[in-house]
């Protein structure tokens, strides 16, 4: 039987099947090998010149006594000439301050800043965060949370030498850290790929998010465009609506040396990484219509290819092409995100590449829509 034969025998919902197939299979591909390739090809950062402008690290943190006492030492203790901490104590209740007071008289470089009261002024952590900010001695101004931990000595050095002198944003990547269970897994691959989108997009001249873990911007531009004034009902958005307004294709650089990491501790139960992916879901409605499209159209090209190509399979229609074409698109997905991974020190979600992509693709969607039709959460 020859291909014409083939295909004349379909009925119409047989052949509709297979071009929907198609269709999604090529958009994957596109998004791998002409988008997310970008990553890949970015040039050794070791050749770039170190840093030496001050640097303003700011942290906000509310209730984490034992995070603040575990983290804060190894930001303190940074190999850079010179920088400045900043915790803004945001109305704990814990022993928060009494650790500062401790460190602070060992740091003389750690600045403290105390708000008694939980003033409400912005959602989330905005309101501290710009407290942090204004108080800022240097314009250079490096982001991150108390539970995050740097991964060398020399992040500050990693992130700062990624600024050149059109340089306003650097994004850093904020990976979680490796622990058991499919969860942890699950966690640290939606992760990689969320990172592998909004790195991609930003070499290709279209930033619109970064990690408020891991995050650098100038203190000039936070204050010539009003801080976060234009989404402050939105509890989340402090690292994507506020970069999405400031940054463009000339002003934003990203980091992605072993150095400028720094890690997180990923929730444990489902139900609270549902929680915190409705909060960052939730400031998606404020997305251009064209960011919409393009993220979307990938997330929508990886569920339509599942789905179709379990259909097609299930119903034995054109079985050797739609193998031979998911086959070519899964080699195409795995090789990039392999080289990905490597470079994100994310080695050892292969195996999870190859065998859970789909329950992450098919399950993602059932966030997203929980995420934006749920009620969502203030940070605390």
């Amino acid at each position: 039987m020859n291909i014409n034969d083939l295909f004349n025998n379909l009925s119409i919902a047989e052949m509709t099947g297979a071009i929907i197939f198609a269709t999604s299979s090529l958009t994957v591909i596109i998004y791998y090998a002409a988008v997310f390739t970008k990553l890949l090809r970015l040039s050794a950062e070791d050749s770039r010149q170190p840093a030496t402008e001050p640097v303003s690290v700011i942290i906000t943190a509310r209730n984490e006594d034992y995070n603040l006492q575990k983290n804060l030492p190894l930001v303190l203790e940074q190999n850079y000439p010179n920088f400045e901490v900043i915790v803004v104590n945001h109305a704990s209740n814990d022993d928060s301050a009494m650790i500062l007071v401790e460190m602070k008289n060992k740091y003389s470089h750690l600045q403290v800043i105390t708000i008694e009261q939980d003033l409400n002024f912005f959602s989330g952590k905005k309101f501290p965060l710009s407290i942090g900010i204004k108080s800022a001695k240097h314009d250079l101004l490096l982001l991150t949370d108390a539970d995050c931990t740097p991964d060398s000595e020399n992040w500050i050095q990693s992130m700062a030498s990624s600024y050149n002198p059109e340089t306003e944003v650097v994004l850093g990547y904020g990976p979680y850290k490796k622990e058991k269970g499919l969860l942890n897994t699950i966690i640290r691959y939606d992760t990689m790929m969320i990172a592998l989108q909004y790195f991609s997009f930003a070499l290709a001249g279209r930033p619109y998010m970064g990690v408020g873990r891991n995050l650098s911007y100038r203190k000039e531009l936070f204050m010539r465009n009003k801080g976060f004034i234009s989404h402050l009902n939105i509890s989340s958005g402090d690292d994507d609506l506020f970069i999405r307004q400031v940054s463009n294709k000339k002003n934003t650089r990203i980091a992605v040396s072993p150095d400028s990491f720094v890690y997180s501790n990923p929730k444990r139960t489902f139900t609270n990484w549902i929680k915190q992916k409705k909060r960052h879901f939730s400031t998606s409605g404020k997305y251009s219509f064209l960011l919409k499209m393009f993220l979307g159209l990938f997330s929508l090209a990886q569920v339509i290819f599942y789905l179709s190509l379990i259909v097609l399979l299930s119903t034995q229609t054109l079985i050797i092409p739609v193998a031979a074409l998911a086959v070519i698109t899964l080699f195409v997905r795995v090789l990039i995100q392999k080289k990905v991974a490597q470079k994100l020190g994310e080695s050892q979600l292969l195996l999870f590449s190859l065998i859970g992509d789909i329950f992450y693709v098919l399950i993602l969607p059932i966030i997203t829509i929980r995420g934006l039709t749920g009620k969502t959460q203030s940070w605390k």
